[in-house]
Formats: C-alpha cells, structure tokens, sequence
C-alpha cells in the first residue's frame, strides 16, 4: 500500500460500539429491559438463539477494552449509553448505579487522552416506553428529552460532544416496519410517525445539549442511491427520499421529502404538529454519517413498494455479503454537500467490514479488512480534498460483538472476541490502524500535514 495521505490537524481517531452489542449485564446493577432484551428472548428472532445477555462482558471488562483503545492511540471514542441502565422504565427515578458505570468509564478514557463521544439512543428502548408504544408514541420523544438532560448533567463537565440518535432509519425499517429487529412490530408504511417521533425527539435533546454549551449531532445511515437503468430513476429518487432524505432534509432544510410514492400527505400519518419542523431543524453543531456500500435501485416488478433493490455487480463483497465500494464514501459525501449548502462539519461515525475472522496460533490476520479500511480513508480524504469539511473517522467497531438479529456470527471488530472465553485478540487490523494513527498524529504534530 503507498502511505496515507495527511489528514487535517485535530481530525479526530476513534472506533465505535453500542451498549446492547458489548455490555452484557442485562440485569446487573439496577437495569431495566430493553426491547432487544425482550426481542432476543422470543424464540426464532435471533440466529442460533444468541442474546447480548453477555455479549462482550464490557460492563465488566471495560478497563481491559479501555486500556486496547489506548494501545491503539485513539482520540475518540463513540459508545452508546444503555437507556434502561439510567431509567430502567425509561422514565421516573434515576438509577445511580447505571450513570456511575458511564461516571468510571468516561474517567478512564479520559486518563488515556480519548475524547468520549456518546450516542444517547442505539435501538435499545426501554421496554417500558415500548409497552406505552414506543416511538409510535409521541410521547417518547419528551421522555428522550428528558433522560438527554440527565445525562448531559451527570456527564457534561467532561464530554463535550454528543450523539443524540443512532440510524433513526434502520430503527424504524426494520424495527417497526419489517420487525426483524426490535420491537418486532411489522407496521410497513404505518411506521412512519416513528420516524417523525425519532426527529423530534433529536430536536428536542439537541436544544438541551445546547443549551447547557455542549455540541450534539446524530448519525445516520446514508447510501449513495442510482437507478440501475434510465427507466428506474423514479424509484431510484423514491428510495433515496426514505433512506436518506426523510432523516435529513427535516434538519438540514426544514421540511420532510416527497413521500407520495409511499402515500403520506407529508404530514408522516398524521404525527406532525405545528412547530415540531422548527424543533427538528435546530441547527446541530455537526452531522455524523455511517456508511457501508451504495444502494442500486429498480422499478418493481410486481406492485407492493416503490422500487427494488438490485444486486451490485462485479465488486468484492463482505462476509455480510455487503458490496465494497469505496468511493460511494465520496460520492455520498460531496452529494450531500451539494445537496444541503448549510451542511455542518461531518464525521464519520461509522464504517467497517464484516470478515470471516479466525484465531490461528494465537493471531487473527485480516488483510481484506486492513484493504476495506484503507480504501474507505482514502475515499474521505478525496473529499475533503473536494471541499466536504470532515473531522473525524469512528471505524465499526472496537470488538466482535452481538451483531443484532445474526447473533455473534458476524465479526466486524478490530479485536477478536472469544465468545465462549472473553479473551480478546488484536487483529492485525488492529496493529494497522494504531500504526496509521501514530503516523498522522505525528505529521501533524510535526507540522507536516
């Protein structure tokens, strides 16, 4: 590989996880459930029956994770915090013993010149909230609002960057649309309020992050859309409006998109209120974009949905079975700069491969993620070199983790986890990475960026 062009001074290096996929200790300490521990208990949901029960036992292992990202030389760390740790109904008392556990381990990333970065929501709800219909109830988003202000004073003397909402679009396809993730409702269409209900509720944390001087901003899921023949660009243009834009331009530009295709007046069934746009559209201090391949799009064969996904040809592919194209990372970037001229700094939140990792005599070589990861840098840096304002690179993930509805069979972590054993092994993924963070930091300390 030729060397890593310089990236700006002060972009940020980091990795990311969420609470559910690493934490285990369901039931420690006070916590409530959480749809996902709910959903992963009904029979059939999860592949081989896996929970995150356990996961990666980070609850109590966390100096060992904590000491890894200081061997990597990180400068940021975005994690997400457990709801029902903090309000284990998801409202009411406040349980001391779940903001203590962030109190520890936002010190000792501290102690290790690491910048926390947390995510508030990461599809965990409290299963309290879903019970009162969660983010099909508007009401959630004010009881998001207020657990924000908890957090934000329990923790804002020392983190000053905060994430409000993890993929607000996969919460609701597949959550509450599809039901192949938590809560497992299959509401198709009529899932939309939770999309409004989500952005509110963003709105809402956003104004309290702010008002106390602290920087929010949210991450979502973004794919660079095309049609796959001149003929599908109405369908290419109606899936773009519900990946990208539905969760977007109420932020960006203060209005939803076009959803007639998917028969909402606009108004998202009915869940859109006088003032609620202007609470969305509060400009947030940043935009935090997760990527993983572009999206090819035709028109249905059969009536149903609005478009058809079609398969990208000719590329390398993960073990996901997810296409690997690189330069979809710039090509979203500049549309998006294109599209929303006021866009704020970006940050990549997350980025990453799943790859059929094994343990052999005591190491795990990656080569494929080591080449996923470098391309996708390279892609950033061509644009930023095009005049999109990027701040940083948070790779998915720390750890091979409980990957959602297919359980632990999927390794996307830059550390091997024995599932059976906890131990961790750095893969070489890892060495690479830590090496490409020293090298940058050093230019730049150097003053050779």
């Amino acid at each position: 590989m030729t060397a890593m062009p310089d990236f700006p001074p002060g972009f940020v290096w980091g990795v990311s996880t969420a609470a559910y996929q690493i934490e285990g200790a369901t039931k420690d300490d006070g916590r409530g459930p959480s749809v996902w521990d709910v959903f992963a208990a009904r029979e059939g949901t999860i592949s081989d029956g896996h929970t995150g029960d356990v996961a990666c036992d980070h609850y109590h292992r966390w100096p060992e994770d904590v000491s890894l990202m200081g061997g990597l030389g990180l400068t940021g760390y975005r994690f997400s915090i457990s709801w029902s740790r903090i309000l284990p109904s998801g409202s009411g008392a406040v349980n001391a013993a779940g903001v203590a556990f962030y109190d520890r381990l936002v010190d000792g990333l501290l102690e290790r010149g690491i910048a926390p970065v947390p995510t508030l929501f990461h599809w965990d709800l409290p299963q309290g909230l879903e019970d009162g219909g969660g983010w099909m109830n508007r009401d959630t988003a004010h009881r998001f609002a207020e657990y924000t202000e908890i957090m934000a004073d329990a923790l804002g003397d020392r983190v000053k960057r905060w994430i409000t909402l993890n993929e607000p679009f996969v919460h609701m396809a597949w959550g509450y649309a599809l039901g192949s993730h938590a809560p497992g409702r299959v509401l198709l269409f009529d899932a939309l309020p939770t999309a409004h209900h989500q952005l509110l509720g963003h709105g809402l944390a956003t104004r309290a992050l702010q008002s106390r001087g602290l920087e929010a901003m949210i991450s979502n899921n973004c794919t660079p859309v095309s049609p796959e023949s001149p003929g599908d660009e109405a369908a290419a243009s109606a899936y773009d409006n519900l990946h990208n834009r539905l969760f977007l331009d109420p932020i960006h530009l203060g209005r939803y998109p076009d959803l007639s295709a998917y028969g909402d007046d606009g108004t998202l069934g009915g869940s859109v209120r006088d003032g609620d746009l202007e609470i969305i559209s509060t400009r947030p201090d940043a935009q935090g974009i997760n990527y993983y391949n572009p999206t090819l799009i035709r028109t249905p064969a059969e009536p149903g949905l609005p478009f058809e996904e079609a398969r990208i040809e000719g590329v390398p592919r993960t073990a996901f079975d997810w296409p690997i194209v690189p330069d979809g990372l710039r090509e979203l970037l500049v549309r998006f700069k294109q599209r929303y001229p006021g866009l704020p700094p970006v940050y990549i939140t997350e980025n990453g491969c799943s790859v059929a990792d094994e343990v052999v005599d005591g190491a795990v070589h990656d080569p494929d993620r080591v080449a996923y990861l470098d391309a996708h840098l390279r892609a950033i840096h061509a644009a930023i070199e095009e005049g999109v304002d990027v701040r940083g690179y948070f790779t998915w993930t720390l750890l091979d983790n409980f990957e959602w509805a297919e359980g632990y069979h999927q390794r996307f972590g830059l550390i091997h986890v024995d599932h059976e054993t906890q131990v961790r092994t750095p893969k070489t993924s890892y060495g690479w990475y830590r090496d490409l963070i020293a090298d940058q930091l050093s230019r730049t300390s150097s003053g050779t960026s």
